[in-house]
């Protein structure tokens, strides 16, 4: 299968540039899979959608301001993102201009922390470590900013809009967009329907945003993102799938957390770890029943992953549509749900 065989055209102006205000005022494109026909709705109304008995997976990482402004020891400005945290003091980390980062060199954020280039990847990532006195997080409170994707230009105003309203736990270099449509009493409103909520975790790396470079999709490698699923997620998801009930995927983060830790039958186990796992046609969901998702990039890893719960074709005649009624695209964009 080819990579280009996911490409679609896209309007510039598709491309949310700031979220939407409420957050569930976003549009929500509703696919029905068995009937292949399409409903135009209103991302609150995602409540019709489900039912009683309904387990839906969210991921409760937190995206960390994770962008950081150095300079060198002789004055040159470098970007700094994190990647990957490796041990307390030590991250992997993506640097611009690359050529002023080689191994051993010195960078300077501000008065509270400076770092070292302690190495560089195959894939041209460094190897860092932060000097700093007191708590590494709070400094990177102040220090930081959110991690936009490059495709967004707008300053985002409200830092808080990049990060879901169940956010817990540090560790993302970019935001699980799927769940940013939800408010809390959106959340009350489907647990009193009798809904299950549960969490899982997978901290999202930068990976989701590059490019599928290789020509045929089956030679792509994925990035690793570390996970976790608790014994009491893992429980409760294996008794809805024993009983028949519903698994619904808040983003595709969740649904690469739960086909990880997926057995054939269905259920899951608990564990926490690394996970490269590559989904994309003829993949077969396991656990995973319906998702709910935004509008992802053409030819992108997130696009392939989506395509597993029709088919390509299927999936690119909806992208026409969406482009076709004006849905706003990416991150800050609008919803499709696929029943």
């Amino acid at each position: 299968m080819k990579t280009s065989d996911f490409y679609y055209d896209l309007p510039e102006e598709l491309i949310a540039q700031t979220p939407a205000e409420p957050r569930d005022s976003s549009r929500l494109l509703v696919y029905h899979r068995d009937t292949k026909t399409i409903e135009h709705k209103i991302f609150r109304d995602v409540a019709d959608y489900l039912k009683a008995g309904d387990v839906l997976v969210v991921n409760r990482t937190k995206v960390l301001p994770a962008r950081l402004y150095a300079h060198t020891e002789w004055g040159g400005a470098v970007e700094v993102l994190l990647l990957k945290r490796l041990r307390l003091d030590e991250w992997e980390v993506l640097v611009r201009p690359g050529k002023k980062c080689r191994t051993g060199a010195k960078l300077t954020v501000n008065d509270e922390l400076s770092l070292e280039v302690t190495g560089v990847t195959e894939t041209g990532e460094r190897r860092v470590r932060f000097f700093y006195e007191g708590t590494f997080e709070e400094i990177l409170s102040r220090a930081g900013t959110m991690p936009l994707p490059p495709y967004i230009h707008e300053k985002l105003k409200d830092q808080s809009r990049y990060q879901t309203v169940y956010c817990k736990e540090n560790g993302s270099a970019a935001a699980p967009t799927a769940g940013l449509h939800f408010t809390e009493e959106l959340l009350a409103r489907i647990r009193e329907k009798g809904v299950e909520i549960v969490e899982v975790l997978l901290h999202v790396g930068l990976g989701t945003f590059r490019p599928v470079k290789a020509e045929n999709v089956e030679s792509h490698v994925m990035h690793s993102e570390y996970y976790e699923v608790s014994d009491e997620a893992a429980e409760r998801i294996n008794l809805a799938k024993r009983e028949g009930r519903r698994i619904i995927a808040v983003g595709t983060t969740s649904v690469r957390t739960l086909e990880t830790v997926a057995c054939a039958d269905g259920t899951v186990r608990a564990g926490k770890g690394e996970t490269q796992i590559f989904l994309y046609p003829p993949y077969k969901m396991k656990c995973v029943d319906a998702l709910i998702t935004n509008f992802h990039l053409p030819e992108s890893t997130l696009l392939m992953l989506v395509s597993c719960f029709c088919s390509r074709e299927e999936v690119l005649a909806i992208y026409r549509t969406a482009v076709g009624e004006g849905y706003r695209f990416f991150s800050f964009g609008d919803a499709c749900l696929f029943l």
